[in-house]
Order: C-alpha cells, then sequence, then structure tokens
C-alpha cells in the first residue's frame, strides 16, 4: 500500500507546541529528502499566519497545504484551520471529515494516513500538547515500519501528548527539544537505527482514510463494542475498541465517524457537564427573577398567599442557583490544581 516516493515527516502539537515547533522546522537543513507535514491544533477561526512564520523560522519553504498538491521533498505542509491534513498516496489532501479527539485538524488522521501509504518511509513527531491526540496515530505509525520521535515530556510545557504517545509506542525516541531537528534528520537520512518490524495495515484503517476523505466515515460495529457512552459531538452511541487490539490505544468511534481517545472524551465529557450546568444556572436564575417579579405584583393587588408562593419558589430557585455555582467553581479550581500527567 505504500506508495509516497520518499520519506515523510508528520507533525503534531498543541498547547505550549508552537515554541518547539518553530525551532524543529528551522533546524531542518535546506537539503532535507523529505516533505513535512505540521498539525497545530488551533480554532476553527483562527489565524492563518503559521505557514508564514514557518517558512521564516529556516530554509525550507512553507505553506499552507492545498488539497490535491502533489508531496515534494524539502516542504512544509501546513494544516489550514478546521481541516484535516491526510497524505493519500503521493499527494496532499484536505478533508472537512468529523473531528476526532474534539479537535479538527488532528494528529490521529495525519498520522494514520501517512503510515497507510508511506508505511517505513515515516517519521512522526509528537510534540507539546495537552490530552492525547497523536497517541493512536503514533502506534499506527510504528506498526507500519515508521519511527516515532517525542519531544522529552519533562521539558514540553504540556506533557500529556509526548507522554500518550510514549505509552502506546514501543520504540519511541524521546528527545530532548534543542535536539529535535538533528534526530529528526538522522532519521530522514537512514542514520537513526532501525525501525520496528512493520505489519500490513488492516481493512478498517484503509475504509477510515477513505471515508475521512469522503467526508462521510462511518463506524464498523462489526469489530467494536457498545460502550454504554454517547458522543459529545453528536449524542450518538460510543463504540469501544479495546488497547489490545493492533494498535495498542484505546478509541471511543461513532457511527458518523467522530473519534475520541480516553483522555479526549473524558475532557470533553467535562466540558459538556460544565456547559449544562451554566445552562442550569441561567435557568434558575430566570425563574427566580420572574416568580420574584410575580411575587410583587401579587402583593400589589393583595393576593398574599400567592405573593408567598411566588416568593418562596423564587428564594428556592437563587438558592439552587447558588449551589450549582458553588459545584462549577468546585470543578474548575481542580482542574486548575491537577498536575499535567498522561
Amino acid at each position: 500500500m505504500a506508495t509516497c516516493d520518499g520519506p515523510v515527516v508528520v507533525v503534531a502539537a498543541s498547547a505550549g507546541g508552537f515554541p518547539p515547533l518553530r525551532d524543529l522546522i528551522g533546524g531542518l537543513p535546506a537539503d532535507l529528502p523529505a516533505a513535512v507535514l505540521v498539525v497545530l491544533h488551533i480554532p476553527a477561526r483562527g489565524g492563518s499566519s503559521l505557514p508564514g512564520i514557518l517558512d521564516r523560522a529556516g530554509p525550507l519553504s512553507a505553506a499552507a497545504a492545498v488539497d490535491g498538491e502533489r508531496i515534494q521533498p524539502g516542504r512544509v505542509y501546513v494544516a489550514p484551520p478546521d481541516r484535516h491534513l491526510l497524505v493519500i498516496k503521493d499527494t496532499v489532501r484536505i478533508s472537512r471529515g468529523p473531528r476526532q479527539n474534539g479537535v479538527r485538524p488532528a494528529a490521529d488522521p495525519l498520522f494514520r494516513s501517512a503510515a497507510l501509504y508511506a508505511g517505513p518511509q515515516v517519521t512522526a513527531v509528537v510534540l507539546s500538547g495537552a490530552l492525547d491526540d497523536g497517541a493512536l496515530g503514533s502506534a499506527t505509525v510504528e506498526r507500519l515500519g515508521g519511527r516515532v520521535v517525542v519531544q522529552d515530556p519533562d521539558e514540553a510545557e504540556y506533557g500529556s501528548m509526548p507522554r500518550s504517545a510514549i505509552a502506546v509506542t514501543e520504540h519511541a525516541a524521546v528527545v530532548a527539544t534543542k535536539a529535535l531537528s538533528e534526530e529528526v534528520t538522522r532519521l530522514v537520512t537512514g542514520e537513526g537505527g532501525v525501525a520496528a518490524e512493520a505489519t500490513g495495515p488492516d481493512r478498517e484503517l484503509v475504509a477510515e482514510i477513505a471515508g475521512l476523505l469522503s467526508g462521510a466515515p462511518e463506524t464498523d460495529t462489526r469489530l467494536r463494542r457498545y460502550s454504554d457512552l454517547s458522543c459529545p459531538d453528536c449524542g450518538g452511541p460510543l463504540y469501544f475498541k479495546n488497547a489490545a487490539e493492533l494498535d495498542r490505544a484505546e478509541t471511543y468511534d461513532c457511527l458518523v465517524g467522530h473519534r475520541w481517545s480516553p483522555e479526549s472524551l473524558l475532557e470533553e465529557q467535562g466540558t459538556t457537564v460544565e456547559r449544562a450546568l451554566w445552562l442550569a444556572i441561567r435557568s434558575l436564575e430566570e425563574r427566580g427573577r420572574l416568580t420574584g417579579k410575580l411575587a410583587g405584583a401579587a402583593r400589589e393587588r393583595g393576593h398574599a398567599l400567592s405573593a408567598g408562593q411566588f416568593s418562596a419558589a423564587a428564594e428556592e430557585a437563587m438558592q439552587s442557583a447558588d449551589a450549582i455555582r458553588e459545584v462549577v467553581n468546585s470543578m474548575t479550581a481542580e482542574v486548575a490544581t491537577a498536575p499535567d500527567e498522561a
């Protein structure tokens, strides 16, 4: 299945990952015999300044990836905002397929598509970032004979993404930030040791990449088990794939193609709960204000019994809102003080 003409470097970064990404690209040599494809988690309406910054960082030419352009060595292709970046044979493809791990662009589609079509010629690099996007993709790269390079988590501003990649691979190279460019160059030029033994791509991966390209992926429920959970993005049922199966990384997929790794799913569930709690606070406060107005109107008309009932309802609503606000504040405080662990 591997059809790329030469080596491919795929790079993923998220929170705290921009400085090491810029330094990595800036340190690669002008004659690098590989194409470099980059995913940085940015908002859907984020700016388009990253390609220009990376273009000025070093001798390699960097630009936003354009759907359908041929992959060429010595070029840096940057995923546009709100689009997945894929490697399909020897071509760059852009997809607006479902979000994975709550983000688009995501690392896993890039890593897995590159592994499918470039196999042992892939070098995957995981830089600073929260949660675990890129873990499944790193496992796939290693399984299909490629190599995984991870920024030293102790040096990363956010170590979760690097640690998650380390946890699901057997041969990942953990590299100091300042040595990343040198290590990637060594691997691309064949001076970095022996890659892991490759296994053949599975049908599910082939179908997955084709589905992302078409924008209509679908989970094959015959290969997975219902998880008794629902997708935070669309509310559909989530199906579970055990870490012991194939790529050593647990995943949860819904029927329309949203994919979650465990940490990302847990984080998104927390966001969904907090959103629901704030909605409840707003509704209760509005109920308190309305019943308070009704109590005042009843008193003006001399309806003491009704005024008392409305006043009691207003007080109950406000007390409930205050109680939920305390829960939200405690959740926020716990997140703020939690250590960065994978």
